[in-house]
């Protein structure tokens, strides 16, 4: 079967995780997790799982471990804690766990960041895997990077992707 027929199989409404990963944020200022949820729930998609979260590795693996034993949980979303300051551990803790590793994710939303906004794109550290049964992506924080993630990268496959996972 090719991969426009695997499409048309996908499954159409699809249960997400959104966890926001900042020190300075509280679920009244998180505007990224806002689009998030705006965005999947436009597409049909249903939220099963919400959290702010600090920046802290203990924080992030227990999140993680949480969600990927969550069986109403398909795809987790996560944004913030991507970037290079010092503060930012995201990506060094969720890559370990993941079981497989989606390289093409953090690849093309880099050239698509560099489409927009130019060199600065070599500073995203997106990364996108399977955690057990899970999608799992991370994004940048700021809204525009969420909404270019999700509208050109995430929203397209995600369907296909819990498919394709839940073969059996």
């Amino acid at each position: 079967m090719g991969y426009r027929e695997h499409k048309k199989r996908a499954v159409r409404c699809v249960r997400c995780a959104i966890v926001t990963v900042s020190d300075t944020r509280s679920e009244a200022a998180d505007h990224s997790g806002q689009v998030i949820r705006e965005l999947l729930e436009a597409a049909g998609h249903t939220i099963c799982h919400y959290a702010v979260i600090k920046d802290e590795p203990a924080a992030i693996r227990g999140q993680l471990a949480t969600l990927a034993n969550d069986d109403r949980c398909k795809v987790i979303l996560i944004n913030g804690g991507t970037g290079v300051s010092p503060r930012d551990c995201t990506c060094e803790t969720v890559a370990p766990m993941l079981n497989k590793r989606l390289d093409g994710f953090g690849e093309l939303f880099r050239m698509l960041s560099f489409e927009e906004i130019g060199a600065g794109a070599m500073l995203s550290r997106a990364v996108g895997g399977v955690l057990e049964s899970r999608v799992v992506f991370c994004m940048p924080g700021s809204t525009n990077a969420v909404r270019l993630a999700m509208d050109r990268l995430i929203l397209p496959e995600m369907g296909h992707l819990v498919s394709e996972l839940n073969k059996v």
